[in-house]
């Protein structure tokens, strides 16, 4: 018996049902859409679990579940050394999303990470603060303004919309996913030049815990077999 970790609601279920249908294998609620409990048709052994896209990670992480799937972007953002953690098994072809630094449109002075850099410092010199980047993913940009020598900002926590955080005034630029652009656009803000955080999709991944058993590893490789996975 291996556990499968699926999303629970939305788009990004029905996509990954009908990924998994297209190669075979049926995925179902089987209390309705409000219960989180599920079955698997096609082979034999595996346990549907219903979890958000957010708990997958760390119920991978954790050895609770073998195998599931969520975007590129929970699994980075919510593990730390995640390559120790999980294996990225496949990408899946949907759930595309950039993670993006914008900044308003009226920095027309501002399209890169060094001009970026420069107004943080200026900013600071004239409100005696740092200015506040809003993100719900203060690893992944921490780690790419690090690498890329941006300083004198502090992340804030976004709990709703990110993009309204500037017009808000609770925040200065943004650090989000994105996939049109649109939302941006309307909230009057522009994506730098070179501020590509991470390119998302949903993916795969299974546990690196030590839950395998010759059991699990067989269910494993029939379910491999029947999605042609290498």
């Amino acid at each position: 018996m291996i556990k499968l970790g699926i999303p629970s609601k939305g788009r990004l279920m029905d996509k990954t049902f009908a990924w998994f249908g297209a190669r075979g294998v049926t995925l179902s609620l089987t209390g309705g859409a409000r219960e989180y409990a599920g079955s698997v048709e096609g082979v034999d052994g595996i346990e549907l679990v219903l979890l958000s896209a957010g708990e997958i990670p760390r119920e991978l992480a954790a050895g609770h579940i073998h195998a599931g799937v969520t975007g590129l972007d929970m699994v980075r953002e919510k593990l730390p050394a995640w390559e120790n953690r999980v294996g990225e098994v496949a990408r899946l072809g949907f759930g595309r999303a950039d993670l993006i630094i914008a900044v308003p449109d009226f920095w027309t002075d501002v399209t890169t990470l060094d001009d970026l850099d420069a107004a943080a410092s200026a900013f600071r010199r004239t409100h005696g603060h740092r200015m506040r980047i809003a993100t719900k993913y203060h690893r992944l940009v921490r780690e790419f303004l690090r690498d890329a020598q941006v300083s004198d900002y502090q992340l804030v926590d976004s709990q709703g919309a990110t993009e309204g955080t500037v017009k808000n005034l609770t925040a200065e630029a943004i650090a989000d996913i994105t996939s049109t652009g649109e939302t941006l656009r309307a909230n009057h803000l522009r994506v730098l030049e070179d501020a590509m955080v991470l390119r998302s999709e949903a993916a795969l991944f299974k546990t690196r815990a030590e839950i395998w058993n010759s059991d699990s590893r067989a269910v494993w490789a029939a379910l491999s077999g029947k999605l042609n996975l290498a």
